[in-house]
């Protein structure tokens, strides 16, 4: 076993050893893919949303160096029909962008670091094989060796263009390298299996990503039949409360949220493992990157994001065009640019069929909260502000004072055209009463039992 060809699966076998839910159907799907047309593939989700934990099962499963079948066994995928024919059948090459980025010393080096450590282990690995300074004319060696081709499985592929945004030598080194692998239709065809890559971002709608314009894409506004493996399932976090005692209603109000057009209720799967390792529920998807990215996004001063944010804190969806933004942080141009970066980095949720953005839980809109209190929009640190005094005066029922502070709310943000309408003063009364959510639950409104009081 390498360190990047054949990694084995003790990966695969950390995961399964802790609390587990079962994703392996997930490989039929990929199964059904190797050696077609739709052989390229590529993810793109938030941070910790599973991406590595996925890369790792594909690498465990394909990789044939190890004998993975008890890990499997008994699990979704040796119940479908390609689970023996592709079991531990594959050369597979596994890299991770991010450790290449964080041991090159010099994100520089970045690129001829994965190349150099690469083609040393498949020389070391297959001595027999013809030698060659280029990793594509290699692989063929290796493959007209063997007779074998290989998966490759890349995680954090988009790592690159995001650490080194500005360094258009390095960015094209990594694509001409990409090319050289899924870009030549003749050598794919040849001597790759399938490629799986994971990414925060889409591919890059314009520029020099169309290296990778080949691959097939499933992103968090069109999943597609990837959906139910972007996060956890309503059943699954309905399985896991059961067996570890966890309130589920409060599970549900803390991390759901995120809905796709074959799956309406997706959890965010961190925050659900980390709330049941401590059995309590909190912050904790947030807690992996800083509140200031979401801050600076907040602060850009494009026209209506503040009306939006508002409106999203009142629990309100609003409309995004999604197709203008570039899957690009550099190139914001707009507020819809703003909120569909939100979506792809979690922090926002998108209705497909709705064409709106909205925040999707507990958890997310605390973090808005805290963003926004920092930010450098003070109209809206005031309405903040005033949701808190407002909660007190009401808990002295203070009739004039809370009636004076909604309607100051409501005035501040409603537009004159939608002032009257019953969404707005919704959204009023949700907004109102932001500073209840750390104490006390939230009822929109009471069930109707069907009798008259």
């Amino acid at each position: 076993m390498g360190d990047y060809l054949n990694i084995g699966n003790a990966g695969f076998a950390g995961i399964r050893n802790g609390i587990y839910v079962d994703k392996t159907e997930m490989i039929d799907f990929i199964n059904n893919t190797l050696e077609t047309s739709d052989r390229l593939t590529v993810v793109s989700r938030p941070r910790r949303f599973g991406k590595s934990f996925a890369a790792k099962m594909l690498c465990a499963y394909y990789d044939k160096s190890c004998d993975s079948k008890k890990l499997f066994d008994g699990l979704a995928i040796s119940k479908c029909e390609s689970y023996e024919k592709h079991l531990n059948k594959y050369d597979v090459i596994y890299l991770d962008i991010t450790w290449f980025i964080s041991s090159s010393g010099n994100i520089k080096n970045t690129v001829h670091i994965l190349h150099e450590k690469l083609l040393r282990e498949l020389r070391e690995t297959y001595p027999e094989a013809r030698k060659s300074d280029t990793l594509s004319e290699t692989l063929s060696s290796v493959n007209a060796l063997t007779g074998g081709k290989f998966i490759f499985i890349i995680d954090e592929w988009d790592a690159l263009f995001r650490e080194a945004k500005d360094d258009i030598v390095v960015q094209k080194q990594y694509m001409d390298l990409l090319r050289s692998l899924f870009k030549n239709s003749g050598f794919t065809d040849k001597m790759i299996a399938g490629a799986y890559m994971t990414g925060i971002l889409p591919v890059k709608k314009y520029g020099n990503q169309s290296s990778v314009s080949d691959f097939r894409e499933f992103t968090m506004l069109t999943p597609k039949r990837l959906a139910k493996y972007t996060g956890f399932t309503e059943a699954e976090v309905k399985n896991l409360c059961s067996r570890y005692d966890m309130n589920f209603t409060e599970m549900k109000r803390w991390y759901d949220g995120y809905s796709f057009f074959r799956v309406k209720s997706i959890y965010n799967p961190n925050s659900v493992m980390e709330a049941i390792k401590n059995g309590e529920y909190g912050s904790y998807w947030t807690r992996t990157e800083t509140y200031e990215s979401l801050k600076d996004y907040i602060d850009m001063d494009f026209d209506g994001l503040r009306e939006a944010v508002i409106q999203m804190l009142g629990n309100e969806k609003v409309k995004v065009d999604v197709e203008t933004f570039q899957n690009d942080m550099s190139n914001i141009r707009k507020k819809d640019d703003v909120i569909t970066l939100l979506v792809h980095l979690g922090y926002l949720a998108y209705d497909s069929q709705e064409k709106t953005a909205y925040i999707p839980n507990e958890e997310v809109k605390k973090e808005f909260i805290r963003a926004v209190t920092g930010s450098r929009h003070q109209e809206i640190v005031k309405l903040i502000q005033l949701t808190d005094h407002l909660l007190v005066q009401t808990l002295r029922m203070d009739e004039s004072t809370v009636a004076a502070a909604i309607e100051e709310i409501h005035k501040t943000w409603a537009s004159p055209l939608h002032y009257n309408s019953e969404d707005a003063l919704r959204s009023t009364i949700h907004f109102a009463y932001l500073g209840c959510m750390d104490d006390y639950n939230r009822i929109d409104e009471l069930p109707d039992t069907g009798m008259l009081m």
